[in-house]
């Protein structure tokens, strides 16, 4: 199966394990943005580098937990290059 498909016949624990390609963005007045482009709305800011990173995996689980149980769409698999 190539990485961008979707697929959804896996468990959810699949889907939490992989991994997505982050685009992170430094803020003018401070902080970052993080967003996943493969899950759309799937973004997040924190004022440290670190806390923006907990800040998009925390997302991401709730992305993902959110689509897999709502059953409205497909979850993207992750892209290899952005």
């Amino acid at each position: 199966m190539k990485p961008s498909q979707n697929t959804d016949h896996q468990p959810l624990e699949y889907y939490l394990s992989l991994k997505y390609p982050i685009s992170l963005y430094p803020e003018a007045d401070g902080g970052y943005t993080v967003a996943i482009p493969n899950l759309p709305g799937c973004i997040t800011q924190g004022d440290t580098l670190e806390e923006a990173l907990e800040n998009i995996n925390e997302a991401r689980e709730l992305w993902i937990e959110t689509v897999y149980w709502s059953n409205k769409k497909t979850i993207p698999l992750p892209s290899q290059i952005y």
